[in-house]
This record gives C-alpha cells, sequence and structure tokens, in this order.
C-alpha cells in the first residue's frame, strides 16, 4: 500500500511509521514538528520506502501520485501542547482533517482519523463506550482539543455520508512507550522524568482518579488492523486498555520500576481533569478478537529503559 500519515514524526506517528514499513509499505510521512521530533524518524529515514515532507498539512497541496490508506495523526496531544498552541490544534483537527477528507475523496483512499477519548469529557458514563455522547466543557481549558477532535470526527462523518469516502474514526486512551516528550505534562513521562532526576513525583488532585494505560506497540497494532480491514463492521472504535488504574499506583510502579523511594507532592487538579477514564472495548473485540498484552509493568519498564539517557542528571 501507498500510506500518507500526518503526524508522521509525532509519538505515535513515528511507532506507526515503522511498523508501516516493517510492513512493506510506502510511506509519505508529513509532519511540521510543531510537536514532534525528527529524532523519531531516524530509522525511517533510511529506509528507500519512506519520504518525508516537512510542512502543515492545512497549507499541502494535493499529492501528485495515487494513495490507499491515509492516517490522520496530526494534533498536539497534551495538555501543555494544545494549552500552548490551542489555534493550531482547532486548525489541525477542523482545516486538516478537512483536507484529508479531500485527499481520500479524490483518489478513493480509505481514512482512519485519530480520535481520543477526550472526547467523552469528564464521562458521566462508565466505562465509556462509543456510543456516550460525553461530557465536554466547549468553552474550558481543554477545549480546544476535546471540541477539535469532536469536530474532526463530525467532518470524517459528514464526508462518508455526503461522498461516501471509506473513513474509520478510532478513539484512542491513554498510551505510554518510548519517545513520548519528557515535558508534555501526561502522567507517565512526567513521573518517569522526576523520578529519575530524585524529584517528587507531582501528583494533582488526590490521586484516586484513574487512567488506563495501553503500551503503544499495542495501540500500533490495533490502529493498522482496524485500518487494512477490508470492510469494517464499525465506523468508531475505542483502543485502549480496560486496566484501570489510580494515578498513585501509576506513581507507585514508576518509582519501584526506578529504584528509587516513593515520594509525592499533591497539587491542584487542573480544570475539566476527568476523573476516571476505562474504555468499553466490546467493539474492537469483536471487530478484531483485539486486546492489549504488553502488562504496565513490562511496558513501564521499556519506557523508563528508553528515557534514562534523556532525563538531565
Amino acid at each position: 500500500m501507498r500510506v500518507l500519515l500526518t503526524g508522521a514524526a509525532g509519538f505515535i506517528g513515528s511507532h506507526l511509521t515503522d511498523a508501516l514499513l516493517q510492513n512493506g509499505h510506502e510511506v509519505i510521512g508529513v509532519d511540521n514538528c510543531l510537536t514532534g521530533d525528527l529524532e523519531n524518524l531516524d530509522q525511517a529515514n533510511l529506509n528507500p520506502r519512506f519520504q518525508f515532507i516537512h510542512g502543515d498539512i492545512c497549507e499541502l497541496p494535493i499529492p501528485r501520485e495515487p494513495l490507499d490508506l491515509i492516517l490522520h495523526f496530526a494534533s498536539p496531544a497534551s495538555p501543555v501542547h494544545y494549552g500552548r498552541m490551542p489555534i493550531e490544534t482547532l486548525r489541525v483537527n477542523s482545516l486538516g482533517t478537512i483536507w484529508c477528507c479531500e485527499i481520500a475523496r479524490e483518489f478513493g483512499a480509505r481514512l482512519l482519523y485519530a480520535s481520543t477519548s477526550e472526547v467523552y469529557g469528564d464521562p458521566l458514563e462508565h466505562p465509556q463506550s462509543e456510543a456516550y455522547w460525553g461530557n465536554v466543557n466547549p468553552n474550558g481549558a481543554r477545549s480546544c482539543y476535546d471540541e477539535g477532535k469532536r469536530f474532526g470526527e463530525a467532518t470524517v462523518s459528514a464526508y462518508k455520508r455526503r461522498h461516501g469516502i471509506d473513513a474509520r474514526i478510532v478513539r484512542l486512551f491513554n498510551t505510554y512507550g518510548p519517545r513520548m516528550q519528557l515535558d508534555d505534562g501526561r502522567v507517565v513521562p512526567t513521573f518517569i522524568a522526576q523520578a529519575l532526576a530524585g524529584l517528587p513525583l507531582t501528583v494533582f488532585g488526590s490521586g484516586e482518579q484513574t487512567r488506563s494505560l495501553c503500551y503503544v506497540d499495542d495501540v500500533v497494532d490495533a490502529i493498522l488492523r482496524f485500518a487494512t480491514l477490508e470492510t469494517a463492521p464499525y465506523d468508531v472504535i475505542n483502543i485502549g486498555s480496560d486496566d484501570e488504574v489510580p494515578i498513585r499506583t501509576i506513581a507507585a510502579e514508576i518509582s519501584a520500576a526506578c529504584d528509587v523511594p516513593l515520594n509525592i507532592v499533591f497539587n491542584e487538579l487542573p480544570p475539566d481533569d476527568p476523573s476516571r477514564r476505562r474504555p468499553d472495548l466490546q467493539r474492537i473485540r469483536n471487530a478484531l478478537n483485539w486486546r492489549s498484552t504488553t502488562r504496565l509493568r513490562d511496558g513501564l519498564k521499556r519506557t523508563i529503559e528508553w528515557y534514562r539517557d534523556r532525563v538531565p542528571a
């Protein structure tokens, strides 16, 4: 297949790039590197089937060569990044998604849009199924991301209904692993950076709020399996782990894996931070017979090893 992948230099995007190349596909990666890191593509750049375009997908011309698959993963994805770049976040999930839909329509290519569990907001339903409409503050500090992704989903759905494009949506829950930026504000890299530097781990709120962490290799496997299904039984699926873990437990696991004493400092919970997060995974199990296989302890160990040489002493 000939695949266009936006956000190719990002955390998940770069792992997708590597997996696609390993499977023999041709990949055109696009990234303006607002939050992506070109170092993530060092391995891909050695492969003759990889082409990189450094640019903004909202401003790129229509490709000249036909495409088989478009994976739209371009967007700031952490509170630190989209908090700093709210307009850019809204833009890439609106104009960028429209651009991807137009390219899919032009070439008859399949489109897979990377949405997020954040479309559920601070959920009133637990666990969160794809049929749940969410509890989102449209004017809050996180709204540029939450509502940006909801708009992206609406755009993809409208193109599917109006123009008949083969379009699919994945809602990604808390994904972790190597290549997450240390300063992106999400719980795993923050705790690892603090633990390896010998600092207390910063927990917001009581620490009893939960997340369902899924290792990046498992997430990439699910994404590509869903993207390459000849016929998808669902337009939208959740991807993640249904092993729900309190933030305080994640802190304890990371401290133990880094071989440092558990030392926590508590700060005020940010506005609109979800209190519970766990996906209903019935659809993905029906469609792919898929479940995550990497245990949290093993995934954290691999992630910490990758970070050891990257944390300032």
